[in-house]
């Protein structure tokens, strides 16, 4: 970083020392989506660390701890610079959208890299990944349950092959302090997500998860803010703060399973319950009590992220279980 230079997305631009709080307007495949952007631009030497949140629409907690750390943020006492997106996906925030972005349907992160040329959601991954994410030394992708879902607070990074990428994004998610990090052994990572995108762009990155099914808490709102802040003193971006968060515990994979059918969704676990290889864990049945889909465990280990809905549509994730 040029101490002496100022530091712009877009049409915004923040001088050394200073924040810029503010929103610029992009037409991607005819569709005005107006960006909330934060422009932290140290007044120190450092790193530039890239934040996220919203990528989903109806994923609150992220939202309002990306905006918080925004507004908190003293420019005087950053060393290095930040882009902060406290709402990713505009048009998905304004619908309150499960998953989906409205215009086409598409699940913006399953689209990374993007295509410029492709329908809104992937164009609009296009912008974000060379606009944005690939701007920064670092990554950080704040998510949580959408509002049908609930899950354990967790971190995960993939393993790319690049020392340099793998070493310092293992270092993110131990200073992060949150208990589950999911290592996932994986140079092609979760086909289309933004931390694997960015990875595989040469840009350590992590996915942080807490929070979901509609709404936000305050201690949720902590456990994303807080982490990113931790990830900052770590390397030395800003003072740490007191909370040192929780010890960090490798997982080295999951498990999922997904609804072969149309139905009503009847589970016999919660987020958090240990699990054991061949446990019954509920059943999917049709609206006359038939069951179409008995659930059985395919691993043991933790409940880490559970769909809390009745409604239940063919292909739909009901549940995945973490281990060791």
């Amino acid at each position: 970083m040029n101490l002496n230079s100022a530091f712009g997305l877009a049409d915004l631009s923040a001088e050394p020392g200073c924040k810029v709080a503010a929103r610029t307007n992009i037409t991607i495949k005819g569709v005005d989506v107006s960006l909330p952007v934060f422009l932290v631009n140290g007044a120190h030497d450092g790193p530039t660390l890239v934040v996220t949140a919203g990528i989903h629409g109806g994923e609150y907690p992220c939202v309002e701890a990306a905006a918080r750390l925004g507004r908190t943020l003293d420019a005087t006492e950053l060393h290095g610079q930040m882009i902060i997106i406290p709402s990713a996906n505009p048009v998905a925030f304004k619908a309150r959208s499960i998953y989906i972005t409205p215009v086409d349907g598409l699940n913006l992160n399953r689209q990374f890299p993007g295509d410029p040329d492709g329908t809104f959601t992937r164009a609009w991954a296009a912008w974000l990944m060379e606009n944005v994410i690939t701007k920064g030394d670092m990554y950080i992708d704040m998510h949580g349950g959408d509002m049908i879902e609930a899950l354990v607070p967790f971190v995960s990074y993939n393993i790319t092959g690049d020392e340099g990428v793998d070493s310092t994004a293992s270092a993110m998610a131990d200073a992060y302090g949150i208990r589950a990090v999911l290592v996932k052994d994986d140079p092609g990572g979760l086909s289309g997500t933004t931390y694997a995108a960015a990875a595989r762009a040469g840009v350590p990155a992590l996915l942080t998860e807490a929070g979901g099914q509609g709404v936000w808490h305050e201690d949720e709102v902590d456990i994303l803010q807080n982490g990113v802040r931790r990830v900052m003193s770590q390397f030395n971006m800003y003072p740490a703060i007191s909370d040192q968060g929780e010890k960090a515990q490798r997982l080295s994979g999951w498990s999922w399973l997904s609804s072969d059918t149309e139905g009503l969704f009847y589970c016999k676990v919660g987020i958090g319950d240990m699990v054991e290889e061949g446990q019954d864990l509920g059943r999917v049945a049709d609206i006359f009590g038939n069951t179409l889909q008995e659930l059985v465990s395919p691993a043991s280990g933790e409940i880490l992220f559970l769909v809390t809905s009745l409604a239940m549509n063919e292909g739909d994730p009901l549940m995945a279980i973490a281990y060791d």
